[in-house]
């Protein structure tokens, strides 16, 4: 007789914990809105490719430099018209949560120049990105990018958690409640 009063209370122990446990893709769904609707979120993280590419200064970094922070890896190029209306609004998310939970990672990918990509930073006023390249595009073909603009939500893990193909409007409100919400379950 005791253990059926007891059920309850495991039931709801069961409950919480299950809760506790929500994925990101249960918490971030219904945060996407207008063009956010897109934003495909994965069940289970997916282990992302550690890939390399070119640094300002033309020495190579990794994924492994962004361990421990939600990376938004925007594969772009100078060329594609999408890519260029959407960059700007990406430098107003790292500007809102850019710092020790939250990064940017812009990928010019294929044939962008150096100096490419500079002058369309400097037209757009974007002093905060990091002017990355991936001249090969073999970081591109890891990450499955077949089409530009792509953009990729990794977790602090470094797993791919989300997938947006093609631009969307990253300083909607939607987009904003999604990182703040991302930020936010790190503290």
């Amino acid at each position: 007789m005791r253990l059926f009063r007891l059920i309850p209370l495991y039931m709801a122990l069961a409950l919480g914990a299950n809760a506790a446990l929500a994925s990101d893709a249960e918490t971030l769904a219904p945060l996407r809105e207008g063009t956010l609707k897109r934003l495909i979120l994965h069940k289970e993280p997916k282990p992302a490719k550690m890939i390399e590419y070119q640094l300002d200064d033309g020495s190579v970094g990794t994924l492994a430099d962004y361990k421990g922070k939600y990376v938004l890896i925007n594969f772009w190029a100078t060329w594609c018209a999408p890519c260029r209306k959407e960059m700007p609004q990406i430098s107003e998310l790292q500007e809102e949560f850019g710092g020790d939970k939250f990064q940017v990672l812009t990928l010019a990918t294929g044939r962008n120049t150096p100096a490419g990509i500079e002058k369309f930073f400097e037209e757009n006023g974007i002093t905060n990105l990091p002017r990355y390249q991936d001249p090969s595009s073999e970081a591109a073909r890891e990450f499955g990018v077949i089409a530009l603009p792509i953009t990729v939500i990794l977790n602090p893990e470094g797993e791919e958690i989300a997938r947006l193909i093609g631009d969307a409007e990253w300083n909607s409100a939607s987009a904003k409640s999604i990182i703040a919400t991302l930020v936010g379950a790190e503290s």
